[in-house]
């Protein structure tokens, strides 16, 4: 008995949608394997130096001129995403900080992944012997140009993909396959218009121009993607954010009415909205790493979260942090240790002045300097008070 004859491309295109959707993504749209329209641009941004210590994105940068570099031989890519995020569960108080919506929940990575190989395994069952990959943000590819290119939204003014239906806190993730499928017409018309509310709202100036961020002025980059001390000049300015930041976000007029997310495996942990802050500080390093896992916030580790932690409370001078900060000052990471001499060092009571003298010795060159910084700073206040 013969095998039925595959559909179509156009009835599988239309079949493919209905089955992403029935998998649970908000977003589903097909682009033309082509070279993406904005790659010169991302080489004139990289050429200014706004990937700021993001080296791997200029090791990658060739490899983000085609999607062939991501998979050889692919014809079409399916854009699909997932909507996040939600009302805030938590409230904010003067040791707790701010998680990125999209980090609240489940590791999207991995969520990703997994449906769209169920998306690519349904394909296959549809189209015997085609090719595919799955890619989510780990791979070379501009995932936001080719959702403009699948019809999926335009690319705003704080660079992110907007949808006039579900807004912007979407999670976008790739499906490469060497089939011919018909793409959707590209979103063409912007409709940011005449707003700058993003750009007006972000406290650290991070956008050096409409379309362009610098890096080197975001609260997300140095809470996330930068390892080790953060300068002195950055540390007090994270605004609360303890991983991540979401403002250019929440400003958008666009996202006023944006749905709900229905996955429930990105729906918002307790621990994980509106943290308190002290408990990163006391909690077994061992535990902490754990709970990490699986998680968005794994990508800054126990290292990077600490630290954010002592920079903000520090920020605020919160005197109930002090005794954790001091018992910081013995952590084994050095990047918490250094972290934790600068918050002492503003919050600059005789407990803070007592242990950074006693931290003077710390077998870290960078921490010494951090300690004699903090001490510095303690004197100055005092003698300003004199």
């Amino acid at each position: 008995m013969n095998s039925p004859a595959p559909p179509d491309s156009g009835a599988l295109s239309d079949l493919l949608k209905r089955e992403a959707t029935r998998l649970g993504f908000d977003l589903v749209g097909i682009a033309p394997a082509v070279a993406p329209p904005g790659y010169e641009q991302y080489q004139r941004w990289l050429s200014k130096g706004y990937a700021a210590g993001m080296g791997y994105l200029e090791r990658l940068e060739a490899a983000r001129s085609h999607p062939r570099h991501v998979m050889d031989g692919v014809r079409s890519i399916v854009v699909v995403g997932f909507v996040y995020g939600g009302p805030d569960l938590g409230q904010e108080g003067p040791t707790t900080g701010k998680v990125a919506r999209y980090a609240r929940g489940q590791d999207y990575h991995k969520l990703l992944w997994d449906r769209l190989g169920e998306l690519l395994n349904w394909l296959q069952g549809e189209c015997p012997g085609l090719l595919g990959r799955a890619v989510s943000d780990t791979s070379p590819l501009p995932e936001r140009d080719f959702g403009r290119l699948a019809g999926l939204g335009w690319i705003g003014k704080n660079t992110m993909l907007i949808s006039r239906k579900v807004g912007s806190f979407t999670l976008l993730g790739a499906l490469l396959v060497d089939a011919e499928l018909p793409p959707d017409p590209p979103m063409e018309a912007n409709h940011c218009g005449t707003c700058t509310r993003c750009l007006d709202a972000c406290p650290t100036d991070a956008f050096a121009r409409p379309y362009e961020l610098d890096a080197r002025r975001c609260i997300s980059y140095w809470t996330i993607e930068h390892k080790g001390p953060i300068p002195d000049e950055v540390a007090g300015n994270l605004h609360g954010w303890a991983f991540g930041c979401d403002i250019c976000q929440e400003v958008c007029p666009w996202n006023r009415k944006a749905p709900k997310g229905r996955e429930p495996a990105l729906s918002a942990r307790p621990e994980w909205d509106h943290p308190d802050l002290l408990t990163w500080l006391i909690e077994e390093p061992a535990t902490l790493s754990k709970r990490l896992k699986g998680t968005a916030l794994s990508r800054t580790k126990r290292s990077g979260l600490v630290r954010n932690a002592a920079l903000i409370l520090g920020t605020r001078r919160e005197l109930s942090a002090v005794p954790a900060l001091i018992d910081c000052l013995c952590d084994d990471d050095s990047t918490v240790r250094g972290a934790s001499a600068w918050a002492l060092g503003q919050i600059g009571n005789d407990a803070a002045a007592l242990a950074l003298r006693a931290a003077s010795d710390d077998p870290d060159p960078s921490v010494v300097d951090a300690v004699a910084r903090a001490l510095g700073r303690i004197g100055d206040d005092r003698n300003d008070t004199s």
